[in-house]
């Protein structure tokens, strides 16, 4: 029997049945919204309908739906956010307290500096300089002695400690000049670094904010408005088209179609009715529900994802300063060299001399310089790098984890074939089917109408083109009545022999819908996920970056996951795994020692996310809450710019190693000829200057 191929997904579709209760991952709503069930078929309109009080909170910030026909009619109604919610990613502009907070000492340091040479310039306040020097050197350097002191006291002995020594000698032997310098550059070093690593993750708060706020309580046959923390299991609660699920519930009367993806990842919506399980979080669509709650909003769904968010973050211990790992051996040496100056020549002023030299601000430089280069380059490739330690643990991991539905797929099922029965052709059949598609605004009804046009199928006219919300569309078409839709809405409204359909079911699998004509069954169109273009050579460059394992992990079904990983050549696949689950794959991957890149690009994603050394969201339809959990976002929808973003940590990282090792090496020849008496400690601090200065335009090669 002939058939249509397009783009068939090797294997079975990647979202070939209703999603369960089990989360996947999310989209935006206006790129998920469709209407297949397993064997059959469900109508869903992405709304742009939505609580209230979410739609408030997230206003101005949230890509909009693009509304159909039925919303149109639903004036007044508020937008429904998207799964991945504002783009929040973007580093907050600091307020001027902020500001203040954190860049007063290099500021500071530096006006005293330039006073006190302005001072010296002047005959008649020469003496004022030293003096203008000193007041500054004990202002700006008394912070950094007390911050590297309580460092100490809780166990942290880091590349500051010599600053430290050189600013208190300074002080003792009354030589300001060298040790404001050396302020300068300890506290400017520190700010570079503050600047690199970004500010703090805001996902948790981000989830809160568009978590359920309110729930309809139907009591005594009353409806009351209660807050969702109010609602308890067993509560009969009524859920209004476009409004979410307040708390997992089973639904106890009518019908809808349940958009889940923001939750599950799966492009299917659940087709609501009597007896079906909902998450809280899920977008209900057209048709008001009544549902009995299961579970107290707190210990729903969402707040489950939340929760594991939060704990995921919390978990993370923080990581040593890469100049921090150099100090270890560095600073021993110089406090070696300082005291055998003392011993050999008695002279107070050599130690001075080599901790002004030592003075490790290539250590504290050339990482930050080399990081924010590579941020920059980064952000140019539309890659946004939120805080430096992600960059610099980037180049170091060596297994990578992929979602699977949005990440290695594209996310949105294509029709994959038509299978037409005896007596009925394939462009036949797709010239009947589109011509009453073309009457419907539902996302899948373009996919199939897009399909026809590419086989250069022309469409008849339609007539009394009428839909069954959640079963299927019929209509007359050149005087024969054709209908699409679900194998329960064409055995029961238009007759079609259930014999004949079953005939086609052992030839078709997975997502798929019947068509009927003149009460005939005509045949079957089956859709499937399709992968992204040029996966092969992007886990070729993978492999060419020596990553070591590659694991695909998703909560689809076992087979398909399976059948996409054998495609793609990944050895290691999991299947139907909840949030936790993937939390629980990453933790276990990184207690054994691993340093673990994960990439997906939904909400149900973050905790794993979180879990993970670095966490990479694919933001192109949208970032939001996803982006605030990951450490790297990319923003344009393309797989590739993660084998981008790796090359350019390991390039940042390569360039900040090789300006340390440089200024290292510069700093201990100094050293020697400081010790022996050569360098005086304010030639010394301009000299280390001099060095500084090399280290940071060799670190800047990072940005271009």
């Amino acid at each position: 029997m002939p058939t249509l191929a397009v783009g068939t997904l090797p294997g079975h579709d990647s979202c070939r049945t209703m999603p369960s209760a089990r989360p996947g991952k999310a989209h935006g709503i206006d790129a998920r919204a469709c209407r297949v069930e397993r064997a059959g078929w469900v109508r869903f309109r992405a709304r742009s309908i939505a609580h209230r009080t979410v739609a408030d909170r997230t206003k101005g910030a949230m890509r909009g739906v693009q509304p159909t026909r039925a919303d149109s009619r639903q004036a007044g109604q508020q937008s429904a956010p998207p799964a991945g919610g504002s783009r929040r990613w973007s580093r907050p502009v600091l307020s001027p307290a902020a500001f203040v907070r954190r860049y007063w000492l290099p500021a500071s340091s530096l006006v005293f500096l330039l006073v006190g040479f302005v001072a010296r310039a002047v005959p008649a306040m020469t003496a004022w300089s030293e003096r203008i020097w000193f007041a500054g050197l004990v202002v700006t350097g008394t912070p950094v002695v007390l911050h590297t002191l309580r460092g100490m006291l809780r166990g942290r002995f880091a590349a500051d400690i010599v600053a430290m020594l050189a600013i208190l000698t300074a002080v003792i032997l009354g030589d300001p000049l060298p040790g404001l310098v050396v302020v300068l550059m300890q506290t400017g070093g520190e700010a570079l670094e503050r600047y690199a690593e970004g500010q703090a993750s805001a996902a948790v708060r981000a989830l809160e904010e568009q978590a359920p706020r309110i729930a309809h309580r139907i009591v005594d046959e009353h409806i009351e408005d209660v807050p969702v923390e109010r609602v308890a299991v067993g509560d009969t609660l009524l859920v209004r088209p476009g409004e979410m699920i307040p708390c997992d519930a089973v639904v106890v009367k009518g019908r809808s179609d349940v958009d889940a993806s923001r939750l599950t990842g799966e492009p299917v919506p659940i087709s609501a009715a009597p007896g079906v399980p909902l998450m809280s979080g899920s977008l209900n669509g057209e048709e008001p529900i009544t549902v009995r709650a299961t579970a107290i909003s707190r210990e729903s769904q969402y707040a489950r994802i939340v929760e594991l968010v939060r704990s995921a973050q919390a978990s993370k211990s923080p990581l040593q300063r890469l100049a921090d790992r150099y100090a270890v051996w560095f600073t021993p040496l110089t406090l070696a060299v300082a005291g055998l100056a003392y011993v050999l020549s008695g002279d107070v002023i050599r130690v001075l001399a080599v901790l002004v030299v030592a003075t490790p601000c290539p250590l504290i430089l050339a990482t930050p310089v080399a990081i924010i280069g590579g941020i920059n380059q980064a952000a140019r490739r539309q890659i946004i790098v939120r805080h430096g330690t992600a960059l610099e643990q980037l180049g170091k991991t060596r297994v990578a984890v992929f979602d699977k539905t949005g990440t290695l797929t594209i996310g949105m099922p294509q029709v994959s074939r038509v299978v037409p029965a005896p007596g009925f052709a394939v462009p036949e059949i797709l010239a009947l089917a589109g011509a009453v598609e073309q009457e419907s605004s539902h996302l899948l009804a373009r996919t199939l109408v897009d399909a026809a046009e590419r086989a250069g199928v022309r469409f008849p006219a339609a007539l009394h083109v009428k839909e069954a919300p959640g079963r299927g569309v019929r209509g007359v078409v050149d005087g024969r009545q054709v209908a699409i839709g679900s194998r329960p809405y064409i055995v029961e409204e238009v007759g079609a022999n259930g014999v004949a359909l079953s005939a086609l079911d052992q030839q078709t699998a997975g997502l798929r819908a019947y068509v009927a004509v003149d009460g005939k069954v005509a045949g079957v169109v089956e859709y499937a996920d399709q992968l992204r273009p040029n996966l092969a050579a992007f886990f070729q460059e993978m492999d060419r970056l020596g990553f070591e394992r590659t694991i695909l992990l998703s909560g689809d079904h076992e087979s398909n996951v399976e059948a996409v990983a054998r495609s793609l050549g990944i050895t290691e696949a999991r299947g139907e795994l909840l949030p936790q689950d993937k939390v629980r794959v990453v933790k276990e991957l990184v207690a054994d020692g691993e340093k673990v890149l994960m990439v997906g690009d939904g909400i149900n994603d973050a905790p794993a996310l979180s879990s993970a050394t670095v966490g990479v969201a694919l933001a192109g339809h949208g970032g939001g809450i996803l982006a605030e959990a990951a450490d790297v976002v990319i923003l344009v929808d393309e797989l590739s710019r993660v084998a981008d973003a790796v090359h350019i940590s390991r390039r940042a990282l390569r360039i900040a190693l090789q300006s340390i090792w440089i200024g290292l090496g510069l700093s201990g020849g100094a050293m020697v000829f400081a010790a022996l008496g050569f360098i005086p400690p304010t030639v010394g601090a301009f000299l280390q200057e001099a060095i500084d200065v090399g280290v940071i335009l060799n670190a800047l090669r990072a940005s271009r």
